[in-house]
C-alpha cells in the first residue's frame, strides 16, 4: 500500500526531473523503477510526469491575413438565399449567371473587388463561409405507386439510356397526399428532359388517364424542345391503351421501366424529391382551388429551376466489386445545356437566351414564397403571413438575413407542438397519499425509501421497490410546495409590521 503523502510525490517527482533528462536509457529504466515502487504510480504516468519538462511548446503561427471578408460573406448570403439555399458546388456554378441577372434587375451592386473576389471563391469555401448561415437556418420515405406489367410495351432499363438526345423524357406522379391515400388529393404530373434536366409540371385532380394526356399536351407546350420519347414507370394511369395510342399517334417512342426497379427512372425520381418537394412539401392538397394554387405556384417553379438552378448530372456509373462509383459533370442549369448541345435548332436558342433575359430570379423566387405561403394556407386552413405582404424591395433587403428565420418555406414548417397536459398512466400513490402526509408530518425528515418501505409492508402486493423515483418526485414536490408556503407566510407577516420612522439629526 502507498503510504507516500501527495506533496511527498510532487518534490519527489521536482527531484527526479532534472536526472532523468540527462539519464541514459538504462539509467532512465533504473529511474523509473524505483520512482514506481516509491510513489505507486503507473510506469506509463510516470514517464508523463518526468518527461513533461523536457518537451518544447512550439508556437503556432496565425495568419491574420484573411482572404474573404465579411462583405463576401454577405454578399454570398444573399446569393444563397436568391438561389434558393442550393450546395456549394451548384451555386458556384450559378453565381456568374445570378450576378449578372441580379445586377441587371437592380438587386445587387457589388464593389469590384468584392465581386472579382465572390467570382473566384471555390465550391469548398463557400460551403465554409455558409456553415455558420445554413446552422442558423435549420425526405420523407418515398411511397411507390401500384404497377400494372404490360408486354405491349418495351422495357428500358437505366443503363440503356446512354447518351439520348434532347427530347426524351421520363414521366411520374407526386402525391400530394399528406402521407394518406384515403379521400381525393392532388398529384403532379412530373415530366424531365434526360440530356438537359429542364423540368415541368402540372397538378391533376385525380389520377386518371385522360388528364394524362391533357396534362402532357400542356407540358409538350412548354417544352423548350420536342418530345421524342417518353418513359414511365407501371403505373396503370401510365400503363394503359389511352396513352399508348396517344404515342403512337403522336410518332413518340413510349418505353416503360422493370417493375420494381425504380433506378430505371432515377431522373424523375431525382426531380420529385428535389424540385417538387422542395417547393410544395408534404402536406394534403385537395380541391379546385388547391388545384389553381399548385398550378400558379408551379408555373413560376418551372422558370426559377430551369434557367437559374444548376444540377448534377450523372457522367460515368462504375461497380468495382461491392462499391459502386460515380462521377458527374459540372453542375449546370437546363437552360445552360439546351444552349450547349448541338442538336437544339438555333431558333430554340435563341427564344431561350430571350426568356432567360427577361427573367429576374429574385421576383421568382418572391413569387415562389407567395405560392407557398397561398399553398400552406389551403393545407392548414389558417392564414399565412409571408412574403405575400412584402414587396420586392422589402423581400430583397430580408435576405441577407433570412436564415435566421429558420425554415423560410410555409409549405415546409411544422405545427407547433401542443403542450401535454394529460397522464398516460394512474397514479400509483393516489390512495394512501393521506397516510403519507401523516407520516412526512410526524416525521418530516423521512426519506422516501423509508416511506415506500412502510408501504410496501403495509400493503403486500400493491407496490414495488421500482416506484421508488416516482415516490421521491412526489415528496420532493411536496417538500418545495411546503417550503414555499413558509416563505410566502413570512412575507405576508411582514406585510404588516409598520416601518421605523428615522428621525434626522
Amino acid at each position: 500500500m502507498n503510504t507516500v503523502s501527495k506533496t511527498a510525490r510532487k518534490e519527489i517527482v521536482g527531484a527526479l526531473r532534472a536526472r532523468y533528462e540527462k539519464a541514459s536509457k538504462l539509467e532512465k529504466g533504473l529511474i523509473l523503477a524505483e520512482f514506481t515502487a516509491v510513489s505507486g504510480y503507473h510506469r506509463k504516468h510516470a514517464i508523463r510526469l518526468l518527461s513533461s519538462m523536457m518537451k518544447v511548446p512550439v508556437k503556432t503561427v496565425v495568419s491574420s491575413r484573411r482572404v474573404y471578408d465579411e462583405a463576401v460573406k454577405t454578399a454570398l448570403t444573399i446569393l444563397w438565399e436568391a438561389a434558393d439555399r442550393i450546395c456549394g458546388k451548384r451555386l458556384k456554378a450559378a453565381l456568374p449567371n445570378l450576378i449578372r441577372a441580379m445586377e441587371k434587375h437592380g438587386h445587387l451592386q457589388l464593389d469590384p473587388a468584392v465581386r472579382k473576389l465572390v467570382l473566384a471563391v471555390s465550391a469548398a469555401t463557400i460551403d465554409r463561409l455558409l456553415t455558420p448561415v445554413r446552422k442558423g437556418a435549420g425526405a420523407r420515405r418515398r411511397r411507390h405507386a401500384k404497377k400494372r406489367v404490360s408486354r405491349a410495351i418495351p422495357i428500358k432499363a437505366f443503363s440503356d439510356w446512354q447518351d439520348p438526345a434532347p427530347g426524351f423524357l421520363e414521366i411520374d406522379f407526386v402525391v400530394h397526399g399528406g402521407g394518406s391515400m384515403a379521400g381525393e388529393y392532388l398529384h403532379s404530373l412530373v415530366v424531365t428532359d434526360v440530356c438537359s434536366g429542364w423540368v415541368e409540371a402540372v397538378p391533376l385532380l385525380a389520377r386518371e388517364q385522360n388528364l394524362v394526356i391533357a396534362g402532357l399536351d400542356r407540358i409538350r407546350e412548354q417544352l423548350p424542345v420536342i418530345a421524342l420519347g417518353i418513359d414511365s414507370d407501371n403505373d396503370g394511369a401510365f400503363i394503359n391503351d389511352t396513352l399508348a395510342t396517344y404515342c403512337q399517334e403522336q410518332a413518340i417512342t413510349f418505353t416503360r421501366s422493370r417493375p420494381h426497379h425504380s433506378n430505371d427512372q432515377a431522373w424523375i425520381e431525382q426531380k420529385n424529391g428535389a424540385v417538387i418537394r422542395r417547393m410544395v412539401g408534404h402536406e394534403r392538397f385537395s380541391g379546385i382551388v388547391a388545384g389553381q394554387a399548385l398550378a400558379q405556384l408551379l408555373q413560376v417553379v418551372r422558370l426559377y429551376v430551369n434557367y437559374f438552378q444548376p444540377s448534377f448530372k450523372l457522367r460515368e456509373r462504375v461497380r468495382e466489386g461491392s462499391k459502386v462509383k460515380k462521377s458527374y459533370h459540372p453542375p449546370a442549369t437546363p437552360c445552360e445545356r439546351l444552349l450547349a448541345h448541338e442538336a437544339v435548332t438555333e431558333k430554340a436558342k435563341e427564344q431561350l437566351r430571350t426568356q432567360q433575359e427577361r427573367l429576374d430570379p429574385v421576383a421568382l423566387l418572391q413569387r415562389i414564397r407567395q405560392g407557398q405561403t397561398a399553398l400552406a394556407s389551403l393545407s392548414t386552413g389558417t392564414p399565412g403571413d409571408g412574403p405575400d405582404r412584402e414587396n420586392l424591395n422589402q423581400f430583397l433587403a430580408g435576405l441577407p438575413a433570412l436564415w435566421r428565420l429558420g425554415e423560410v418555406r410555409p409549405t415546409h414548417r411544422k405545427a407547433d407542438p401542443k403542450a401535454r397536459h394529460w397522464r398516460t398512466r394512474p397514479e400509483p400513490f393516489k390512495d394512501v397519499w393521506a397516510d403519507i402526509l401523516l407520516w412526512l408530518q410526524n416525521e418530516p425528515d423521512q426519506t422516501a425509501k423509508g416511506l415506500l418501505a412502510r408501504l410496501i409492508e403495509k400493503h403486500p402486493g400493491q407496490f414495488s421497490p421500482k416506484q421508488l423515483r416516482t415516490l421521491q418526485r412526489r415528496v420532493g414536490e411536496w417538500r418545495h410546495m411546503m417550503a414555499r408556503c413558509l416563505v410566502l407566510s413570512g412575507v405576508e407577516e411582514q406585510k404588516d409590521v409598520q416601518p421605523v420612522a428615522v428621525a434626522g439629526p
